[in-house]
């Protein structure tokens, strides 16, 4: 039945023309609704694990995602530590090689991933329903039981050295590597890469103790969405994950603000292009302008139909796809404007960006433009919540952040009462163009000329 809608839609499509007339124009979209989810299933374990289960959709199937709060901010000078012992998990436990936790995953209906981040490592799977309590239980094997195989080590080790000399030959890894250290200093998020000598030094022991010294249940949150037997799978929560050792409290690591902005040059002889990161840390989610300014960015350079977008691609062809972004960490959050754009238009390229900035600072947008934006973020919103791991990375996000549950259910109103002064208000207080940071990566004699006419940067060029 779908079929044969969406057929009939398709020839109403290309019959109506020629009856109504082909300049009439769609009825306007309704007014976006606030986001229904049902009432999730809270639960704490006495050792501090704590769990969600949530039914979503109607699929079969279930998905367990575990957040651990352990990342680049516990390393130290052990850059990249972390990312390593995530990878090490997957390399088999007390009772699985990593073979059969690969061949056990998939006869569930999914496969087993593990990620690292700068404050998390994140472990999930997605299988069958009828696997969901099952699946908790290799999650959580592989969390509580890992052995570390040392003659895995190498192996890994190997990647880790070839993504390191990839990094350093791609602009883009170059100039967000620049543009943190400007934001973070010697914060663990900005950044650093290890040196080769480091990386080959690391030890299987090394793993062991940032395991020992990071991963407990008290840094654990479990998550589970899908269609699944409740009682089962708290069941075997309960049971699998109960007898974990409660382990280290949750390190919370909030950096200062830069003393000043800075400016980064790197140099990269013959390049045709430049890479641009520009901009400055801001509020974080917990802020209650933090929707606000999630707008703002994405009227202003968040999407295809931004300012920005609309003029250094369209107007100007200085670059393909320039983008504009929010980012956060725990009290922690900044914006950024990246680029990259012909070698010849770099400072043109940073006096539209700019411009755009003052133009939005000092005149509020049209209707028709904040109208744009919204539909735009209300039906991003939907699309990325249709999912069960989007869904439960969101709700993951607002426990991280201690954000209430209207963060999410309430959504689609905050967005629609922004409006276009708002919108103004909030450039002219967190996005001030003299208290922004810029990394640039591209050939210097061709950028450094167009650089010191840019009035913004005058007198602010390194030597």
């Amino acid at each position: 039945m779908k079929n044969l809608i969406l057929t009939s839609g398709f020839l109403a499509a290309l019959v109506l023309p020629t009856l109504a007339g082909a300049n009439e124009m769609p009825p306007p979209g309704g007014e976006p609704k606030d986001f229904s989810l049902a009432e999730p299933v809270r639960f704490e374990l006495d050792n501090g694990l704590s769990a969600t289960l949530l039914e979503f959709g109607t699929a079969p199937k279930a998905t367990i995602y575990v957040s651990l709060a352990a990342g680049a901010v516990n390393e130290g000078e052990a850059t990249w530590l972390s990312s390593l012992t995530g990878d090490m998990l997957k390399e088999g436990t007390e009772n699985y090689t990593a073979l059969e936790l690969a061949e056990t995953a998939g006869a569930m209906g999914g496969g087993l991933s593990v990620g690292s981040g700068d404050e998390s490592t994140t472990v999930y799977i997605d299988v069958l329903s009828e696997h969901a309590a099952d699946a908790v239980k290799l999650v959580a094997e592989v969390l509580q039981r890992p052995t570390f195989p040392a003659s895995e080590l190498d192996r890994i080790k190997r990647d880790y050295l070839r993504s390191l000399a990839v990094n350093k030959q791609q602009p883009q890894a170059l100039a967000s590597q620049a543009y943190s250290k400007l934001l973070y200093g010697d914060h663990p998020f900005a950044g650093e890469w290890p040196t080769e000598a480091q990386l080959a030094a690391y030890t299987i022991e090394d793993v062991r103790d940032f395991y020992e010294g990071n991963f407990g249940a008290q840094r654990a949150r479990i998550y589970v969405a899908g269609v699944f037997d409740q009682a089962r799978v708290k069941a075997a929560i309960t049971e699998a994950f109960g007898g974990w050792a409660r382990g280290p409290q949750r390190v919370i690591d909030i950096p200062a603000d830069p003393a000043a902005p800075g400016v980064a040059l790197v140099d990269r002889p013959g390049a045709p292009q430049a890479t641009i990161r520009l901009g400055l840390k801001t509020i974080d989610p917990s802020d209650p302008a933090w929707t606000k300014l999630v707008f703002t960015n994405t009227l202003l350079g968040g999407f295809f139909s931004s300012r920005v977008t609309e003029n250094i691609r369209e107007d100007k062809g200085y670059t393909y796809s320039p983008r504009s972004s929010l980012a956060s960490h725990y009290r922690d959050g900044y914006w950024t404007q990246s680029a990259d754009v012909s070698i010849e238009h770099t400072g043109d390229s940073l006096r539209e960006i700019y411009g755009e900035i003052y133009r939005l600072r000092n005149e509020a947008p049209g209707a028709d433009e904040i109208e744009r934006v919204r539909n735009f973020m209300t039906g991003s919103f939907i699309r990325s919540n249709a999912s069960r791991l989007g869904i439960l990375g969101l709700i993951a996000f607002i426990d991280y952040h201690g954000l209430p549950r209207e963060y999410l259910t309430e959504y689609a109103s905050r967005v629609g009462a922004i409006t276009a002064e708002d919108v103004r208000m909030t450039t002219e207080k967190y996005l001030v163009p003299e208290d922004m940071s810029l990394a640039v990566v591209g050939d210097l004699s061709q950028v450094r000329p167009q650089l010191e006419t840019v009035p913004q940067l005058e007198g602010r060029l390194p030597d």
